[in-house]
């Protein structure tokens, strides 16, 4: 709830080294992640994100997570674990306003993608899909 009430890291980074989007306008949900690295380091992390409460605290911790991290600790970070960092979300909240690691991961695949470096070793997990009864299938990203 404090996630929700008193998101962190809101906004955007002009000059970021990565941005990724992910989202689906069936669900509601749209996040926009924007990361700064140093030395494979993930300096700063704001995010934008169209949806519900959940939607804003998943980004909100997501962002939490990441900072500090390199950028191959970040990349591991999935949607179940930032719903656990926020001691869970209702079932019907675990897929469409959870997408805060996927958002992360493309915009990893964004900054790889920019210095010319192999990203095929990051997947989204959009195979969690199934809390919208799958009325997105399909649609995401």
């Amino acid at each position: 709830m404090d996630h929700f009430a008193n998101p962190r890291n809101v906004g955007e980074i002009a000059d970021a080294d990565g941005i990724g989007e992910v989202g689906n306008p069936v669900c509601g949900d749209i996040m926009k992640f924007f990361i700064k690295v140093d030395n494979g380091i993930i300096t700063d992390i704001k995010f934008k994100t169209f949806g519900c409460g959940a939607a804003i605290a998943t980004s909100s911790i997501a962002t939490e997570l990441a900072r500090g991290k390199s950028i191959a600790e970040a990349q591991r970070l999935t949607n179940k674990a930032v719903a656990e960092a926020l001691d869970g979300l209702p079932p019907v909240k675990m897929h469409c306003s959870n997408l805060a690691a996927d958002a992360l991961k493309a915009a990893i695949i964004d900054y790889k993608k920019k210095r010319g470096l192999d990203y095929s070793d990051i997947r989204l997990d959009d195979d969690e899909c199934g809390g919208c009864e799958n009325a997105c299938a399909g649609q995401r990203h």
